[in-house]
């Protein structure tokens, strides 16, 4: 029995026993985060999100038209000046005219002319509405006839009439009718001049430079308009797949109208301003010229026209009218035209 146990031991093989392992720190592996699916914007959010507009606000066109509007607002601020400038001169002249009366008085053979003068100035202060009588001196009267007959004049020896300047200080109290009666009944020789045909003629040539003024403002605007039609449709043929598939994705005629006129109001205000502000630095130079030219012919010839060349108040707030005129006209236009090109589509 001992034998055989022996055996069996001898027989039975060797199982390899591994030592125990000490306990360690298992390694955690970092799982990557998912991202998140990003919520859809909503409601406020989805309105104050910034959208690409629809016509590209940098373009060869759009700064072609640019400088376009600029000249023609150019212009038009130019016509605004120089009517505002003709307007206030012609307005001064009727004014001056207007208070301001001659008593001519011609050689009559036998009859006193200092008489007659003396008679004339005392009648003539006896009228309301009158501020001063003052009768022209021999050598005032020689220096209005120089220009034409030359120096040296002899008066005693030529019919010269004598004149006799009025200045009227309330034109609305003298009665110019009964002072022409008076001074043509006692006053041999004599006669009221009230400037009244210079003062229509002046009136009428007011009325034709302003008339004149407006039909030149029309023509440059009018321009501007067509201007302004064919770079809207030139812009529309430049996105019409934009605009296509806007309109047909139930975009509304006016939201794209409403557009096109926000860029084109920018254009108009950019072109508006720069053709404004050069017309404005154009009246300052020209007032600056004048000034310093004072006393050469040409700018005594021009003062004498239009006193001091320079642009009132209201002629600058006609270049301002003109500049939001020219912007207001540029969208409406543009609006108009993307309007009717989207009824064709239609």
């Amino acid at each position: 029995m001992a034998q055989s146990e022996d055996n069996n031991e001898t027989q039975a093989p060797a199982v390899a026993v591994e030592p125990p392992r000490r306990p360690g720190k298992t390694k955690r592996v970092k799982r990557k985060a998912s991202a998140k699916p990003k919520k859809a914007e909503t409601g406020d959010e989805a309105k104050l999100r910034p959208a690409a507009a629809i016509v590209p606000p940098q373009s060869v066109a759009g700064r072609a038209l640019t400088l376009v509007v600029a000249i023609m607002s150019f212009l038009a601020c130019l016509t605004v000046g120089a009517v505002s400038v003709v307007w206030d001169a012609a307005d001064a002249w009727q004014n001056d005219l207007v208070r301001e009366i001659t008593i001519q008085i011609r050689p009559t053979e036998g009859v006193d002319m200092v008489r007659e003068i003396d008679k004339a100035v005392a009648l003539a202060q006896e009228f309301s509405g009158i501020e001063s009588v003052r009768a022209l001196s021999d050598a005032e009267t020689k220096t209005l006839l120089e220009p034409w007959l030359g120096e040296g004049l002899q008066l005693d020896g030529l019919p010269v009439p004598r004149l006799i300047q009025i200045t009227v200080n309330d034109p609305g109290l003298l009665n110019l009718t009964q002072l022409k009666t008076m001074v043509s009944q006692k006053v041999i020789g004599a006669s009221v001049d009230d400037h009244s045909v210079w003062t229509s003629r002046l009136a009428a040539m007011a009325g034709a430079v302003v008339a004149g003024g407006v039909a030149i403002m029309v023509l440059v605007l009018g321009s501007m308009v067509l201007s302004v039609v064919f770079a809207t449709q030139s812009a529309m043929a430049g996105n019409k797949d934009v605009v296509s598939v806007l309109h047909f994705v139930g975009a509304e005629d006016g939201f794209i109208a409403r557009e096109f006129q926000r860029h084109f109001l920018m254009l108009g205000l950019k072109g508006g301003v720069s053709g404004g502000v050069a017309a404005v630095l154009c009246f300052i130079l020209l007032d600056v010229l004048t000034r310093r030219g004072s006393g050469q012919a040409s700018s005594d010839q021009l003062s004498a026209l239009f006193g001091t060349v320079s642009v009132s108040l209201p002629g600058y707030f006609g270049v301002f009218a003109v500049v939001f005129l020219v912007a207001i006209l540029t969208a409406i236009t543009s609006g108009l035209a993307v309007k009717a090109h989207l009824a064709k589509v239609d």
